[in-house]
């Protein structure tokens, strides 16, 4: 019953099929989360996904900072900054690294991290890691990695 609600709140912007379910992941994530009894179900994980993503409002965050889905690019310092100054945490940002020929990343992901109590908190490496999570994350053909600060940035509305 959360199906249509996952469609229109949760979409995949990157793929262009029109299931776009692929990456809803229970089995990497949700199987992890459901030591809590709060997300100890398919059910009760996604629908508190939708929770969150209610409550948090990224959309409506970059929009009042000037950011919206479009065809012009960002600084990816601006986009963190909105989101850092406005939830006071810091999120990771994942992006597809610019094609032969092209000067912009894509925004693929942007992930915010929370406590077993669903606190927001720093999505950031461990203390005794010297440098930044480089996590890639496989999405089909494409891969997402760390955002870079130097290049333009496409905040995509939908693929077409």
């Amino acid at each position: 019953d959360l199906m249509s609600d996952m469609r229109r709140d949760w979409p995949d912007v990157l793929h262009s099929s029109l299931n776009r379910t692929q990456f809803w992941q229970w089995d990497k994530h949700g199987t992890c989360a459901a030591t809590l009894e709060v997300l100890n179900s398919q059910k009760k994980y996604f629908g508190k996904a939708l929770e969150l993503y209610e409550h948090v409002d990224l959309n409506g965050c970059l929009l009042k900072a000037g950011i919206k889905p479009s065809s012009s690019y960002y600084k990816m310092t601006a986009i963190k900054e909105a989101l850092t100054s406005f939830y006071g945490v810091t999120p990771k940002i994942q992006c597809l690294l610019p094609e032969e020929g092209e000067k912009a990343q894509t925004i693929g992901q942007i992930e915010f991290c929370f406590t077993k109590e669903l606190q927001l908190v720093n999505c950031t490496a461990p203390k005794d890691e010297s440098k930044p999570m480089q996590a890639h994350l496989n999405l089909g053909t494409e891969h997402l990695s760390v955002c870079s600060d130097s290049l333009p940035t496409y905040y995509p509305s939908e693929v077409q």
